[in-house]
């Protein structure tokens, strides 16, 4: 099994949040898609970022980052705000910040 950051444009960073969401390998990654992965990320109070969801689609592509254009992009901006709507939850991630402000949770892990 593959670690997630053997797929180009996934580094240690996003491996980190995928791993803390449960997903543990690039097979795993690609298994679920794109947006199913990127749902799971918010749903454990990942913060939305619309240039992390779109990478990640070009990447399960085998696409450079920066490959995302026009009417590509718009289509992609539309998911994004459907999952960001359905599935982050913006008060768990206010409490997981300040509790991380303030040394409580170890995001070592």
């Amino acid at each position: 099994m593959a670690a997630i950051s053997t797929i180009k444009n996934l580094g240690p960073a996003m491996e980190a949040e995928f791993n803390a969401a449960g997903i543990h390998t690039a097979e795993e990654l690609r298994t679920l898609g794109a947006d199913a992965a990127y749902a799971r990320l918010l749903e454990n109070g990942t913060r939305p970022h619309f240039i992390g969801y779109y990478v990640l689609h070009m990447a399960l592509q085998g696409r450079p980052w920066n490959d995302c254009k026009g009417e590509e992009k718009a289509a992609f901006r539309k998911t994004f705000d459907a999952l960001k709507a359905g599935h982050f939850n913006a008060s768990k991630s206010e409490l997981d910040a300040f509790m991380d402000e303030i040394g409580l949770i170890d995001r070592s892990t």
